[in-house]
């Protein structure tokens, strides 16, 4: 059945709670980030407000995995293992893009606030190689954005994120896989993002922690040096 390209609303996509509460922000997170089908996102923001500091703000990360691990564990058995984790100043446009990483897996990064403006947007590459007939290895290989010229393809499933703050600290999560669909063996459906820096500027920062995390096996070893 032929899946219909959507833009992603408002209420799909941002939570911005009065208070933060991890388990439920997890499932949240969870839920519209790592779906298996093409009725969720691939992706969320969390906007965390602005009282709390860095550290604060990493811990909140690393907690917010912990919980959306267990919740993945209790629905598939497997858990959810750091592959790396950075922190750096992010000040370059980006073309629409897959970070590189194994089929199953999601990015969860942290900006933290800043005076440099930035627009972000997602790309569903999944379910437009799906309505394609293609799988997402083989959209990749014919139409990368990142080299092709043809990336309108993709304009019709591309979403502008509406609710990113410069001012406030935030958490997206989004979708990195590059699993084929499969209704027998159900596999997360990963999305492209991209980064719009209107102007750099050397003298500000735009500081963005960044994990890669994979679904693993239980027992996996979960070490991703130190962040």
């Amino acid at each position: 059945m032929r899946a219909e390209p959507l833009n992603w609303p408002r209420e799909s996509i941002c939570l911005h709670p009065a208070s933060l509460d991890v388990a439920s922000a997890a499932a949240e997170l969870y839920r519209r980030t790592c779906r298996v089908g093409f009725d969720e996102p691939g992706f969320c923001v969390l906007n965390a407000g602005q009282d709390m500091d860095s550290a604060a703000f990493r811990q909140l990360m690393v907690d917010l995995k912990r919980a959306m691990a267990a919740i993945h564990e209790s629905t598939t058995g497997n858990t959810l293992a750091y592959l790396s984790t950075g922190r750096f100043d992010q000040q370059e446009t980006t073309r629409p893009h897959l970070d590189g990483g194994p089929e199953e897996c999601f990015l969860m990064l942290g900006y933290e606030p800043s005076e440099i403006g930035s627009e972000l947007e997602i790309f569903d590459y999944a379910k437009c190689a799906f309505d394609l007939g293609l799988t997402p290895g083989e959209f990749m290989a014919r139409h990368n954005p990142m080299f092709s010229a043809d990336h309108d393809i993709l304009r019709p499933y591309a979403t502008r994120i509406p609710c990113f703050s410069k001012g406030d600290y935030q958490v997206v999560c989004i979708n990195n896989s590059s699993a084929p669909y499969s209704e027998s063996q159900p596999a997360w459906q990963g999305t492209l993002h991209a980064a719009t820096i209107p102007a750099p500027d050397a003298s500000e920062r735009r500081v963005v922690n960044s994990t890669m995390i994979a679904s693993v096996s239980a027992g996996t070893p979960d070490e991703a040096g130190s962040w």
